[in-house]
Order: structure tokens, then C-alpha cells, then sequence
């Protein structure tokens, strides 16, 4: 009798560190589960409305649409993306290419609701005329394409602001709960590598990349007087421009113009999507 009362310590005592082991890992499991839960949880609750112009509605990305007509809708854009990675409760996207300011007021903000928790939106480049100004500067001369530039910096820096926030107040008005992320676009050029990069020159790059800089700098401001988050996809962009050797921009296509100097799938997914991820809920 004392001999077992000698080893029945023992054997408890070998016993105590697999249960601890087991309630550790037992622990581990909810923890994470509860995580999980919680995590499947908030992303049902989102109702995600994606607005805005080409950027957003994923033009030269590829696997358009169908329905989305005209407005180049694709699978690939960071809002399509996005929406398939956390399966919120509601996604839709009424981004269209060529769209305006005033298009997002007038034709995209009734997809909002109350209910509306999440919106990103790309919008500027085109009340500017950005696509003008780039077929100005590859079809003619650099000192056209600098004139086209610097009318379309003025238009930046006297009209577009009021533009701007006229738009982001819409959006506000229509969803006043949701979380509201404003989105830049990238500079077109690395002019590190301009001086072996065929097609435009140096000066029209420059100018170029100035011009995307201060349409940039503007929707940054414009986002910060309405409360939203303002989204810089630039840092992203770094090294991935046009003139780099992996590049995430489309340059010119003489076979589809509408592609020229927007992001590629991986610009949406490496360059948009990451930058949109990082501050939606």
C-alpha cells in the first residue's frame, strides 16, 4: 500500500503536463476560432459600394463585364477583389469608365443608401481632362503637350476643388453612416529610367508626373474637409510605373486607346487593392 502511495505522485505529476498542454492548445483553438467568428462577422455587415472612373471600374485589367457596357467594369478591379476576399453582406460597383464629378453625382450616388457602410471612389482625372491631355502629348510636340498640361493644371487648381467636394458631399449625403475612402492614381513615369525609355521625353514626363502629383494633392485635400480617408496609391506604385522593367501600368495601345496609362490585373491587385485593404473596415 505505502509503494503505490509512492507512485501515484508520479504518475500524476506525468500526467500534468499533457493536460496543460491540452488546455493551452484547447485555448488556442477557441481563441482563434472566436477570431475567426468575429472577423466573418464584420465582414458581413458590410454593404460596399464602389464609385468613380475608369481606376475604379478596373479599366486594363481585363475580364470585363458584360453587362457593365461602356462603363469596363472588370472582375480584376481592387473593389471586385476586395469584395471577393471578405464576402461583405452587399457589393456593388457603379464605377464607369470616362466618369466625372458630376457623373458620380448625378448617375452613380443613388447606389447608395443609409445602410451604405463602405464606399471607395476614384474620381478627378477625367473633369481635368486627363485622357485629352495624354493623346495631346503623344501625338504632338512637347511644347503642345506642355501647353495641354499646364491648362489642365489651372483647371486642377481653380475648378476642380469645388468639383471635388460638391462629389464627396453627394456621397456623404446619400450614405452619412459609411466609412468613405478616397483613392489617388500613380504617377505614369519613372523618371530615373526616362533617359532609356522610348516615346515621350523627358520634359513631357516630367510635366507629366507633376500634373498627376498636383490632381493627387488636391483630391488629398478634398478628402480631408469632407472626413473621408484619403488612400495614396503612389508608395505602392513605386518601381512599377512605365519606364521600369516591371510595370503596372499599361503605356500607349494603338490597338485599344482606352487601356493606355491605366492599371494593369496586377495594378489592381498589388498596386490598388493592398492601399484600399489596409484602411477598409
Amino acid at each position: 500500500m505505502q509503494s503505490f502511495r509512492n507512485h501515484h505522485p508520479h504518475r500524476s505529476r506525468s500526467r500534468s503536463p499533457l493536460r496543460r498542454g491540452l488546455f493551452i492548445a484547447a485555448s488556442a483553438i477557441a481563441a482563434f476560432a472566436a477570431a475567426f467568428t468575429s472577423t466573418a462577422a464584420a465582414s458581413s455587415a458590410v454593404n460596399y459600394v464602389a464609385l468613380g472612373d475608369s481606376y475604379s471600374s478596373g479599366v486594363g485589367a481585363g475580364s470585363y463585364i458584360s453587362s457593365s457596357g461602356s462603363c469596363l467594369r472588370s472582375t480584376n478591379a481592387y473593389s471586385a477583389l476586395w469584395a471577393a476576399a471578405h464576402a461583405p453582406n452587399s457589393y456593388v460597383s457603379v464605377a464607369c469608365s470616362g466618369a466625372t464629378t458630376a457623373d458620380v453625382i448625378n448617375s452613380q450616388v443613388s447606389a447608395l443608401s443609409s445602410a451604405t457602410t463602405l464606399v471607395s471612389v476614384t474620381i478627378g482625372g477625367n473633369d481635368v481632362g486627363f485622357s485629352n491631355v495624354m493623346q495631346t502629348c503623344v501625338l504632338n510636340s512637347t511644347s503642345t503637350c506642355l501647353a495641354a498640361v499646364a491648362a489642365a493644371e489651372q483647371q486642377v487648381a481653380t475648378v476642380l476643388p469645388g468639383k471635388l467636394n460638391n462629389a464627396l458631399a453627394a456621397i456623404r449625403a446619400h450614405a452619412p453612416s459609411a466609412h468613405v475612402v478616397v483613392l489617388d492614381y500613380p504617377e505614369l513615369y519613372d523618371l530615373n529610367n526616362s533617359w532609356f525609355c522610348i516615346g515621350l521625353s523627358t520634359a513631357d514626363r516630367q510635366a507629366l508626373n507633376q500634373a498627376a502629383d498636383q490632381l493627387d494633392a488636391a483630391i488629398h485635400t478634398a478628402a480631408a474637409n469632407a472626413g473621408d480617408t484619403f488612400a495614396d496609391v503612389k508608395p505602392k506604385f513605386s518601381g512599377h510605373v512605365l519606364c521600369d522593367s516591371s510595370g503596372w501600368l499599361h503605356s500607349v495601345n494603338v490597338t485599344d486607346l482606352t487601356e493606355s496609362y491605366h492599371p494593369t490585373a496586377t495594378g489592381q491587385s498589388s498596386g490598388y487593392l493592398p492601399v484600399f485593404s489596409a484602411v477598409a473596415p
